[in-house]
């Protein structure tokens, strides 16, 4: 059975949605922005939050690190410094781990590099989550499956080639593992989504609980993906989208993710078991507006029935329709009169 367990959650195709609120650095690297994140995000019905953590200057070739950065969302001039600039130290994530305790919601983090992972570990994280960025990186895959913790794993920009090799790398160290389908586009046009994926992964791969990373600006894909059997969404999340950051635009706000959680609980529930049954709050419906057979006009007894003596008429109360060709043909033992339903004692 696919499963997957976080904490004390489990996840399985009877459950409902394992939503992640990717706050990244939509925080603007400010802790009391940050925490207001989270709260904003607890309250939309989110199961996890999740920034990110980088040691940039281990993570980036000098050059890459020096590099000009000119876009309009930077918050220093050169690439490494932007990204140094958004990073919380050791202070930051003991207060975030204390504060989502206190909301009851599951706190964690994107490692990036191994000093990441190292840092997450001091912290004690509940689970993993790796970037579409690692997937053909196995050296940092298997170190982190060695911390034994449960991994999530995006699979953007990747063959399936590549899903496989990571995915038979990564559980042949620890089996508690899932998949999300990723497009590594920001954002992602709804074209290139492919949902289908899901239905790809979960045959492939039959013990894994598969879903999403999305980077679509809107909440229609939750619903769609957990219908094709994703149990697992991560989400980016912001409490405004025209605050400044590249991640911003394409992130749900409180309200958005709020609806997208409501709908996809209800899809759950919308699925059902599929047995065809006739439901007993149906029944009144279905009274009043089905049909039985009553008599088309005055019938004397002894009358030998055909169709142009039958009627279907509402409510449905009688004799179904379907019960008409064992009519036809049948003497009346007794009159009828026009509308009086007809039961097979008439006859």
């Amino acid at each position: 059975m696919r499963e997957l367990q976080i904490g004390q959650t489990i996840i399985n195709d009877n459950s409902d949605c394992f939503v992640i609120a990717e706050i990244g650095h939509n925080h603007q690297g400010n802790l009391e922005t940050c925490k207001s994140m989270f709260k904003a995000a607890k309250e939309a019905g989110a199961s996890a939050v999740k920034i990110q953590k980088r040691d940039n200057k281990f993570l980036y070739t000098k050059d890459f690190y020096n590099s000009p950065y000119n876009s309009e969302n930077a918050y220093a001039p050169t690439y490494g410094e932007h990204r140094d600039f958004l990073e919380f130290g050791e202070a930051e994530y003991q207060e975030l781990k204390r504060y989502a305790a206190e909301l009851d919601i599951i706190f964690f983090a994107t490692p990036f590099d191994v000093h990441s992972v190292e840092f997450m570990e001091k912290l004690d994280t509940p689970m993993y989550k790796t970037a579409s960025a690692e997937l053909t990186n196995i050296p940092f895959l298997e170190y982190v499956a060695k911390k034994g913790k449960p991994m999530i794993i995006s699979t953007g920009a990747a063959t399936m080639e590549d899903v496989e090799r990571a995915y038979n790398a990564v559980t042949a160290i620890n089996k508690n593992v899932a998949l999300l389908q990723c497009t590594a586009t920001y954002p992602t046009p709804p074209e290139v989504i492919n949902l289908r994926v899901l239905e790809t992964y979960r045959k492939k791969f039959p013990d894994a609980v598969v879903g999403l990373s999305t980077h679509f600006s809107g909440i229609v894909m939750g619903p769609v993906m957990y219908t094709l059997g994703g149990r697992i969404i991560e989400q980016h999340f912001t409490i405004n989208r025209a605050m400044k950051g590249t991640d911003q635009a394409f992130s749900l706000e409180p309200v958005g993710l709020s609806k997208m959680i409501r709908d996809m609980k209800r899809t759950r529930l919308a699925l059902g078991d599929g047995k065809k049954v006739l439901l007993d709050a149906e029944i009144p419906a279905s009274i009043k507006m089905a049909k039985k057979i009553v008599a088309a006009k005055n019938l004397p007894a002894g009358h030998v029935l055909t169709e142009a003596d039958l009627a279907f008429k509402s409510p449905g109360d009688g004799l179904k329709p379907y019960h008409a060709q064992e009519l036809y043909g049948k003497t009346l033992k007794v009159p009828l009169q026009e509308d009086e339903e007809l039961s097979l004692d008439h006859v």
